[in-house]
């Protein structure tokens, strides 16, 4: 199991090679002191292989870090489930869950923040139950009802950050075509649109449709979202969803770029108060 998109084994990897270096150690020598073969801290060190958060707290305190801020970092990096309280529940549905999928829950379960751009279908965090059946059925061809059920069931599941304390920031904009595609029948929809205008009201959620009328906009080249964790902005990263991938950025330059195209599709949208408005009388007419 990997713990964590590649790109994060990567960085932790380079991260402890440096502390490692500032401490005078060679990898053998940091081994012993660990009670490891030198081939897991260079298959570490070089990001071929993930790290454990136990693994790493042993590191960190073999290299005498004990800067808070630093660690907390260090650890998430590493998957740890420290800073927010949650287990690595998806694990037991590793046999099921294709990696990228995992990737992106792992990130999503340690997040603070989460911005996203939606286009086709509303937000998995904000799906009914119903729906996310329908457009599970879609969107995996050929999918049998057991492996339905169990797709639905980690959709639902994944719900429970918007439940956490603390609990992830959520704000979405939604193009109107996400209201308008009808999922499931008319009467799915419907109750998809009132549960969208319930979830709307909670105070960790901020929810703006970016109607038609708006035009072209810059999210018309496709959905995105953006994680932010806390304490720190080093960790943030922008995932891009395609059909057998996702693409994962972390450069600085690619989060002021997706981070100044969020704002501006929140200014073109409406704002919350209009499109929980704007959602419900689309319901109503549902």
């Amino acid at each position: 199991m990997q713990h964590g998109p590649a790109v994060r084994r990567r960085k932790l990897g380079a991260e402890l090679r440096a502390l490692r270096a500032r401490t005078g150690l060679t990898s053998g020598e940091a081994a012993r002191l660990v009670g490891w073969h030198q081939s897991k801290v260079s298959r570490i060190e070089t990001g071929t292989s993930g790290a454990k958060p136990a693994d790493v707290r042993l590191l960190l305190d073999a290299y005498g870090v004990d800067d808070p801020q630093l660690r907390e970092m260090m650890l998430l990096l590493a998957g740890s489930d420290d800073g927010a309280g949650r287990d690595h529940w998806w694990h037991a549905y590793r046999g099921v869950l294709p990696p990228a999928y995992r990737d992106f829950i792992s990130l999503e379960s340690q997040a603070t923040a989460m911005r996203t751009l939606e286009t086709t279908v509303v937000p998995g965090l904000l799906q009914t139950a119903e729906y996310a059946r329908a457009v599970t059925r879609a969107a995996v061809e050929g999918v049998d009802e057991d492996r339905l059920d169990t797709l639905v069931e980690v959709r639902l599941a994944r719900q429970d950050v918007l439940r956490a304390d603390p609990p992830l920031v959520l704000s979405a904009v939604l193009d109107e075509a996400v209201l308008r595609r009808e999922v499931g029948g008319p009467e799915v929809m419907a109750r998809q649109l009132r549960r969208l205008v319930e979830a709307g009201r909670l105070p960790q959620v901020r929810l703006q449709v970016l109607p038609f009328a708006a035009g072209a906009h810059i999210g018309v080249t496709g959905p995105f979202v953006i994680f932010s964790f806390s304490n720190t902005s080093d960790l943030d990263v922008v995932v891009l969803d395609h059909l057998t991938s996702s693409l994962h950025l972390e450069r600085k330059e690619d989060l002021e770029a997706y981070t100044e195209a969020f704002n501006a599709l929140r200014i073109h949208a409406l704002s919350p108060e209009e499109s929980l408005e704007y959602i419900a009388a689309t319901g109503d007419g549902a």
